[in-house]
């Protein structure tokens, strides 16, 4: 069951209406301001999240009213972002992949934040993906393969979210690992690239950030 979830942070319409005819998700859930862009495109949710602080009221309401979308509404004094509270929503709903949007954007502390909640959809074994223009970002704690003819760009980034990664093997790549180990605060595994039709990622503790990028 696939799930995309629509955040509040920076969207581009065609992107999202791309998302939505590839992806054809059987859950979608807007969180705040993203119910903003569903609407332009016409596109409606089936869970509305948030402490809608920064959405358009006359577009809110307009859900509201609509007694098929399944409202959760929290105080904006919490102790979670709104969408940590989605994606905790979406693994509760059983789903077998998630597309975040609207994840990035100009607060980076937002950005950070929800490139780290991307561990609880790991640890659930959800494949789950934030997703803009230039950039797909996903965290692996084992084994990974990646096809050039899918990849998101041309530059695959690997940078530890824990402490260290170990046992890291790299092949089918330009710059090529074998059991190495990546430490935090170094950027060893910034900007490397395919050369193999299908290249794997092999790792035996930690958990690395996968960026998959293009200019």
């Amino acid at each position: 069951m696939n799930t995309v979830i629509v955040s509040g942070g920076e969207i581009h319409l065609d992107l999202l209406k791309n998302v939505y005819e590839t992806k054809k998700p059987q859950i979608i859930i807007a969180v705040d301001k993203g119910l903003e862009a569903l609407h332009t495109l016409h596109i409606m949710p089936n869970h509305i999240v948030g402490d809608f602080d920064s959405i358009d009221k006359t577009i809110l309401e307009y859900y509201q009213k609509n007694p098929r979308i399944i409202q959760h509404k929290y105080n904006p004094k919490k102790d979670y972002t709104d969408t940590d509270i989605a994606l905790k929503l979406a693994i509760s709903l059983l789903s077998s992949h998630i597309t975040i949007i609207g994840a990035l954007g100009n607060r980076m502390d937002h950005s950070l934040a929800n490139i780290h909640i991307l561990v609880s959809a790991l640890e659930s074994h959800i494949p789950c993906e934030i997703i803009d223009t230039h950039n797909r970002i996903y965290l692996v704690n084992a084994s990974h393969t990646i096809k050039k003819e899918e990849a998101y760009g041309k530059y695959v980034s690997l940078i530890p979210l824990t402490s260290s990664v170990q046992g890291l093997t790299l092949t089918g790549f330009q710059y090529p690992l074998n059991n190495a180990t990546l430490t935090f605060g170094k950027s060893l595994g910034v900007s490397n690239e395919l050369v193999d039709n299908i290249a794997s990622i092999h790792l035996t503790n930690g958990i690395l950030i996968v960026i998959e990028s293009k200019d």
